[in-house]
C-alpha cells in the first residue's frame, strides 16, 4: 500500500470518519485491480 494511503487511512481513522475510510477503501481496491 502506497505511503499517502496509509497516511490518509490512519487520519481517517483517528476522526472515525466512515465516509472517508470507505472511499480510501474503494481507491484501494481499484488501485490494487489496476496494478496487478
Amino acid at each position: 500500500m502506497p505511503s499517502w494511503l496509509k497516511k490518509q487511512m490512519a487520519k481517517a481513522f483517528l476522526k472515525k470518519d466512515k465516509y472517508q475510510i470507505k472511499m480510501l477503501n474503494q481507491c484501494w481496491y481499484y488501485y490494487q485491480h489496476l496494478y496487478k
